[in-house]
């Protein structure tokens, strides 16, 4: 297992996913930010199926990052209980490995 991982959060819709991605790339607290525009989100909420769409945010970040990363995201997010999952990645290829650590901080050897 690798010290990277993906952390998947579900946001309003695409602005709030860029400003969202924007934010913690520029504070290194991930290497990079995907959005997928639009989805469709299916779930239970305060006792009732709803259906919405929204936005998905794939970060790619490190382990170490986890707390410091939720909590910005958090911070910046419109829903009252946000989607925010740590996805460990077993392996990824050396050459971006070594670009996600170098672009969030981590001690090169």
């Amino acid at each position: 297992m690798t010290d990277a991982v993906l952390v998947y959060v579900t946001t309003a819709n695409e602005e709030e996913a860029v400003r969202i991605g924007t934010e913690v790339v520029k504070k290194r607290l991930a290497a990079c930010a995907n959005i997928v525009p639009a989805i469709r989100s299916v779930y239970w909420w305060e006792g009732e199926v709803h259906s919405e769409g929204e936005a998905l945010l794939l970060l790619k970040s490190r382990r170490q990052l986890w707390d410091e990363l939720r909590v910005a995201i958090k911070s910046l997010h419109s829903y009252e209980v946000p989607a925010i999952s740590l996805v460990p990645l077993e392996r990824v290829d050396e050459p971006y490995l070594q670009w996600l650590l170098r672009e969030t901080g981590a001690p090169q050897e």
